[in-house]
This record gives structure tokens, C-alpha cells and sequence, in this order.
């Protein structure tokens, strides 16, 4: 499978993913770019998301300067997003933008302690930094109503480029495959320029063939391609290296594609590999793409850890009556204990005791033998949407996820994060191949991206896809954002059987 631009860590995987997308082709002729009131948008929503609670914390503290306090504020974090390249065109509305506020967030309380510093002002401390709290959640905000209007625009076939792939028969059918599942990006294929006789199996039209040596004339290959850029009216010509589109003939191609106004996208064989992971550099006149390691050890890590035992601890304390009373109801609802206990297998292939409350009937391994032919499941997972070993009571803590909140004992263990892939049993582990063995490198969470993109709904090829995702791509910032996509998923109970 083939990659083109990034999807993570936030990609967004919002919803069970379907074979194809259905989405409309725009008519040749009309451009369709983001709508311009985008960047307006994002720049007034963070100034007021900073100037208002600003003055608002300093009015309520009688401070005579409240204007000035709120304008600086203001003004610096439209810098300090603007320096970072917050407002181009090209990022709006492509991501929920959580992880980056949260560090631009950093960076500006940072530069107004310089400017405290240097001026010697003396407001107090804390009340400043309650004022500048709202910064960071509302331009999330803000950026996330941007993206979900982008998406759908995009699902309804506007803001996207029309794309003309040139490449093998089939690394284009990899490609055009792999964008036609998903609508959360700015393609639509309208065309195929194939290399070689074999004919690619997509539905694009095959607008030009070139031959699969390389001509002696640069025009051999420019004059089909660009006769058909222009007949197909693209906005943008992607290209998939391969055996017959050497190095030298790609550049080729770009200069007779560049001196046309046409841009031109190559696409590495490089899949789910987030952009902060990515480099690109030149050495001996090469171009390079330099991919980092996955995060597993450092101060990344070790933040994760204690963030996930002392988050675990707090919680225990904090939700301690709802333990209490849906214990109590597990146990006058259905003879049997109320905490079910379970093997299952963490990071590293090593077995723990997981421990939720119990939400079947005291004798449901037993059952389950008997409804093996019932599984609504495609892969390692046992799974059934009316699954009649579950109780009244079980329903809705499933519904809720009630059901997993003892699991915050193995969080404080170290068994379990509180973000990470679904815990696996013995026997599906026993199952695995090499890559479903990756997930493993990580430990299980109490939530992850599984759990919050559909849950049960999603078939067992895009919950793998989901974990090797997070496996592959984890940061604190991805963490954050699961986390706050939890509290949604949760309270729309969706995919929870």
C-alpha cells in the first residue's frame, strides 16, 4: 500500500472506513480551493480566545492595565501562531491542531515571562496563568470546526485537487486504492498516465501510457503528460517511483511539468509514518528522506509513566462513589462476582491480571464456545452485537465504559497505560502474525484510538491499523488528543457492545 502526505497522529480515523469512498469529482474548468474565510477565522478565534479571558481575569481582579494585559496577550499569540506557520493556507483545517496549540501555548507563556522580566511587571502570577489557560483549548476548538467543515466539504467533492498519477500498473493501483478509502485528504484521482502495457485496475481513465524505457528525448514523456494534464484539466500530477521511472527521468518530467505551472508530488512507498518523523535531506545531490525512530525511551517516556500512574491515582480517588455504586448494582443485578478478573497479555508478550467489572453472566467463557459460529468479528477478536451472555446491568456500563474503570488499578501497576492498543487475550496473541505482533511494543491502554474511532464497528484490519498506527507514530501531544476524544466517545457510547 502506498502513501501520499501524512495521517497522523491525530489522523483522524474518525469512523469505520469503508472499501471506497463515494465522493464527487469536481467539474474540469473550477478550481477548488479552501474556503478564504479560513484563516480569518483561525486568527480572530485565537485572538479573542486569548484577549477576553485575559481581561476578564484581570478586570475581576481590579488591575488597572486589564486592556493593556489583554492586548499584549493577544497580540504575542497571534506571533507566536503566525512565526509557526498556524495561519497557511495549506494547514488550515487539515488536522484538530490540539498537540500544537498546547506547544505554541508553551512557547508563549514563555515569551511573556521574558517580557515580565525585562519590564518588571508585577501582576500575580497564577491569575496569569489561569488568564492564558483558554488560550490553547480555544484555538483548538476553533481549528477543530475548521476541519470538520473542511471534511465535509471534501466528502461533497469541493476543496480538493484534481490528480493525474503517473506510475506502474501496479503502484498505481496501490496508490489510487489507498486514497479512494479515505475522503480526509485533498485528492481525487481523475486520471492515469501508466508506465509499461499492463493496464491498472482502478477506475480512472488511462489518459497516456509511456514506454517503460526511458526515451531518448525529454518530450517522449512530457508531450503525453502534459497533453493530458491539460485534456483533464489537473491540478496537481502525482508520481510513484518505481523500477521504470529512474531518477533521471523523473527530473526530467518535473522540468517540463514545472516550466507548465503543474505541481508535481512524488509519492515515497512509505505508509503511516507521522510528518514530525520525517526529514528531508541532500547528500552527493540526492534527495533524501531522513525517518526517526519511534519514541520508546527518554524523557517522552518517562513523562508518559508518570503521567499515567499518578493520572490513574487521581482518578481512583475522584470517581471512588462511582465504584461503589456500580459495584453495587453489578452485584444485585446478576449472581456472581463483581470484579471479573482476566489474563491478558502486555507489553512485550508478558501476561498480567486484568481486572474490570463484570458485565456477563457468571458462566460466559463457558458459553462462549457455544456462539463461536456467532462472531460478528473478522479477524482475532470475538465479538457480537447482541451477545445474550451480557446483563441488564452489563449493557450500559459496556455503553459507558463503566465497565473498564478498575482497569485504572493496572494502570497504577504498570501493567497498562492509561493510552495505548486494546489489551489482547492469550489466545488471540497465540494467532498473531509479525505484524499484529508489533502492537505488542507498547503497553495496552485504558483507552486508545481503537476505542475512540468506532470501537467494536471497525473490522479487525483497520483496528490493527489503528494500533500500529499509535505504536508507530506515539507522542505525548497524541496522547492528549485520544484522551480528549475519549470523553466524546464515551458519551456517544458509539461501536460499545
Amino acid at each position: 500500500m502506498w502513501l501520499f502526505g501524512e495521517t497522523m497522529p491525530h489522523v483522524p480515523v474518525p469512523r469505520p472506513v469503508q472499501t471506497h469512498v463515494i465522493r464527487k469529482q469536481p467539474p474540469a474548468g473550477r478550481r477548488t480551493g479552501k474556503p478564504p474565510w479560513y484563516g480569518p477565522a483561525a486568527v480572530l478565534g485565537d485572538a479573542v480566545g486569548a484577549l477576553l479571558p485575559v481581561l476578564l481575569a484581570f478586570t475581576l481582579a481590579d488591575s488597572t492595565h486589564a486592556v493593556a494585559y489583554a492586548l499584549v496577550a493577544a497580540a504575542v499569540w497571534l506571533l507566536v501562531r503566525g512565526a509557526r506557520d498556524r495561519y497557511a493556507e495549506r494547514r488550515l483545517g487539515e488536522r484538530h491542531n490540539l498537540g500544537p496549540a498546547l506547544q505554541d501555548w508553551l512557547v508563549l507563556v514563555g515569551v511573556l515571562a521574558v517580557v515580565r522580566a525585562a519590564t518588571g511587571e508585577e501582576s500575580p502570577f497564577l491569575l496569569a496563568m489561569a488568564a492564558l489557560a483558554p488560550c490553547a483549548p480555544t484555538s483548538a476548538v476553533v481549528h477543530t470546526l475548521i476541519h470538520r467543515h473542511l471534511m465535509a466539504r471534501r466528502r461533497g467533492g469541493q476543496a480538493i485537487r484534481r490528480a493525474l498519477v503517473i506510475g506502474e500498473a501496479n503502484a498505481v493501483d496501490g496508490l489510487v486504492s489507498h486514497l479512494a478509502k479515505r475522503a480526509d485528504h485533498e485528492f481525487v484521482v481523475v486520471g492515469v498516465c501508466a508506465i509499461g502495457d499492463e493496464d491498472p485496475h482502478v477506475l480512472a481513465p488511462v489518459a497516456a501510457r509511456l514506454d517503460r524505457q526511458a526515451p531518448p528525448h525529454m518530450s517522449t514523456d512530457s508531450a503525453p503528460v502534459l497533453e493530458a494534464a491539460q485534456q483533464l484539466d489537473v491540478d496537481v500530477v502525482l508520481v510513484v517511483p518505481g523500477p521504470c521511472m529512474t531518477g533521471p527521468r523523473l527530473r526530467r518530467l518535473s522540468w517540463a511539468l514545472h516550466s507548465e505551472e503543474c505541481p508535481l508530488v512524488v509519492v515515497p512507498g512509505l505508509t503511516e509514518v507521522a510528518r514530525r518523523r520525517v526529514g528531508v535531506s541532500s547528500v552527493a545531490g540526492l534527495t533524501l528522506l531522513d525517518v526517526a525512530p519511534p519514541l520508546r525511551q527518554g524523557c517522552a517516556t518517562l513523562l508518559k509513566s508518570a503521567t499515567d500512574r499518578l493520572g490513574a491515582a487521581l482518578l481512583i480517588v475522584l470517581l471512588a462513589p462511582v465504584f461503589v455504586v456500580v459495584a453495587l448494582t453489578v452485584w444485585l443485578d446478576s449472581p456472581g462476582p463483581v470484579v471479573h478478573r482476566q489474563t491478558r497479555i502486555g507489553r512485550g508478550g508478558k501476561p498480567f491480571t486484568m481486572a474490570k467489572f463484570r458485565t456477563m453472566v457468571a458462566d460466559a467463557e463457558r458459553l462462549k464456545h457455544k456462539l463461536a459460529a456467532t462472531n460478528e468479528q473478522d479477524g482475532r477478536m470475538f465479538k457480537i452485537r447482541h451477545d445474550p451472555r451480557i446483563t441488564r446491568v452489563g449493557r450500559v456500563l459496556r455503553r459507558y465504559s463503566l465497565d473498564e474503570l478498575p482497569q485504572l488499578f493496572n494502570v497504577v501497576q504498570g501493567h497498562m497505560s492509561l493510552v495505548g492498543p486494546r489489551p489482547p487475550l492469550p489466545d488471540e496473541v497465540a494467532g498473531y502474525d509479525e505484524v499484529e505482533l508489533r502492537r505488542l511494543a507498547v503497553k495496552p491502554g485504558l483507552t486508545g484510538l481503537w476505542q475512540v474511532s468506532g470501537r467494536s464497528d471497525l473490522s479487525w484490519d483497520e483496528t490493527i491499523a489503528l494500533d500500529l498506527r499509535y505504536v508507530d507514530n506515539w507522542s505525548p501531544s497524541v496522547d492528549l488528543e485520544v484522551l480528549v476524544r475519549t470523553v466524546r466517545a464515551v458519551l456517544a457510547g458509539t461501536g460499545a457492545y
